[in-house]
């Protein structure tokens, strides 16, 4: 990312003390390292070198490895064990072995490989990895801590549709379609439920498609293949088939690509201080989220995550259809590593896994 991009880690960190103080929380448990640990992927013992800004750089290849064991040390089912790479690979369609480099640290996954581990374990995948319902909760809370710092921030789009109603909602929808890469027209379908559902390849071409468009040059110029290549030490012919829709690129280039632009670039693929930044404003975001309803921690939990439909719909089943939901939601919360996490009550909505990737991944290098 670069530098103008920086998160200021300091001053994120001093706002996120004082709302929790203001929500009448520890900012100690708040700020647990631990607990950032957690939701970033950085190690624990790094956390305070990462805040100072003396943390070393790390390749990618050892960053994402890092990532992946921590993910399956810190999000076990539920006997507590760590997820088989199977098992894993099997939600995305893929045999066991595709990532035993990965797992190993002997090389990269492909493209397609990162986003489904990502989706099993339910973090966030990042500017072009990310799908629509998720790409729009980021942009949401964006605009509304950047415009009005003591704004409620909508933990979903479902609650945020009135964010786009009314006077200047077509400005509102540029902005956000702006910040996410996605039409106009998709961020209002999403912020009324009814997110697009577009194969991976797709999804990241129109992603890269829209940076190329919108983030230009000083002279107005979108940036060359060839300009944005050099910047991660690639060709431009490497980006030819990406840009033309017919594949995805390696997970190398799709990092290089999302730096060059400053845009969010995942949990996998993040640094150390874009992934805390990340983490220490999802903590920001759920405590501005939760101002509302300190004075009832159940119902605010309930408008949060948009659990009264399914309640209701819960209330039909006979009794085994209800242990059988119960073992369910356990499996994604194991999953999701919400069983038993540092500060977990302070955290904001879990995003549950998402279907099976039904997209082929191409072949770009």
């Amino acid at each position: 990312m670069d530098a103008v991009f920086r998160p200021d880690l300091a001053a994120t960190w001093e706002r996120v003390a004082v709302l929790a103080e203001q929500r009448g929380a520890d900012p100690r448990e708040v700020l647990d390292v631990e607990r950032l640990g957690h939701l970033s992927g950085v190690e624990p013992a790094l956390v305070p070198a990462v805040l100072a800004g003396a943390a070393p750089a790390v390749p990618l290849c050892v960053r994402v490895h890092r990532r992946f064991r921590w993910l399956r040390a810190t999000r076990r089912d539920r006997q507590g064990r760590e997820w088989p790479l199977a098992a894993i690979a099997d939600d995305f369609d893929a045999p066991g072995a595709s990532l035993g480099p990965l797992n190993a640290g002997t090389g990269l996954p492909r493209l397609r490989h990162a986003a489904g581990v990502q989706r099993f374990f339910g973090v966030y995948a990042g500017f072009l990895l990310a799908d629509s319902r998720s790409a729009v909760e980021r942009a949401v809370a964006a605009v509304a801590t950047s415009t009005c710092p003591g704004a409620t921030v909508p933990a979903a789009p479902g609650a945020a549709a009135g964010a786009v109603s009314g006077s200047g909602a077509a400005d509102d929808l540029d902005l956000l379609s702006h910040l996410t890469g996605m039409p106009p027209h998709a961020v209002a379908q999403t912020l009324e439920g009814r997110p697009p559902r577009l194969p991976l390849p797709e999804q990241v071409h129109q992603r890269f498609t829209h940076l190329r468009r919108t983030r230009l040059r000083p002279d107005g110029q979108p940036h060359s293949l060839d300009a944005i290549a050099r910047s991660f030490d690639a060709s431009g012919q490497s980006l030819t088939r990406l840009a033309r829709g017919e594949g995805l690129p390696s997970l190398a280039a799709a990092a290089g690509i999302q730096r060059f632009y400053g845009v969010d670039s995942g949990f996998l693929l993040a640094d150390d201080t874009e992934a805390l930044a990340a983490a220490l404003a999802d903590i920001e975001h759920g405590l501005l989220a939760s101002g509302g309803d300190t004075a009832n921690p159940m119902l605010g939990a309930l408008r949060a995550h948009d659990v009264r439909g399914i309640a209701a719909r819960a209330g039909r089943l006979s009794a085994a259809g209800r242990q059988s939901l119960r073992d369910h939601l356990d499996d994604l919360l194991a999953r999701e590593g919400r069983l038993g996490i540092p500060g977990a009550r302070g955290e904001g909505p879990a995003r549950t896994v998402r279907g099976r990737e039904d997209a082929a991944e191409g072949g770009v290098p």
